[in-house]
């Protein structure tokens, strides 16, 4: 019985990493960077922010408490408790200064 060459295994080894590091870098790298980006983004959530949930709602933020934010809505100022992962992005930043303008300021 002959079972082949020794050096078979090499080309199906390179294909198998090479898919694993287009799997990696192609969706698990990306993920993680936009997981990153949305954490960051709810750290920094501050009254007076226009928000949108991921349901679609648009308001203005009234309070910020540890896991929730306090929406207002535009028209009757109708307000609404939801949970700071269910914002999807910041509209228009509030009136809050970045730290480099606090340093320009003094």
């Amino acid at each position: 019985m002959e079972f082949g060459n020794g050096n078979s295994m090499v080309p199906t080894l390179i294909s198998v990493v090479l898919m694993i590091g287009i799997f990696y870098f192609g969706i698990i790298r990306p993920n993680k960077k936009r997981e990153k980006e949305a954490l960051e983004m709810m750290e920094k959530l501050a009254v007076d922010d226009v928000i949108q949930t991921i349901g679609g709602i648009i308001g203005k933020i009234v309070q910020v408490k540890a896991d929730v934010v306090i929406i207002e809505s535009t028209g009757m100022k109708t307000r609404l408790e939801i949970a700071k992962w269910a914002v999807k992005s910041v509209i228009k930043p509030g009136h809050r200064k970045n730290t480099a303008e606090n340093k320009e300021e003094e």
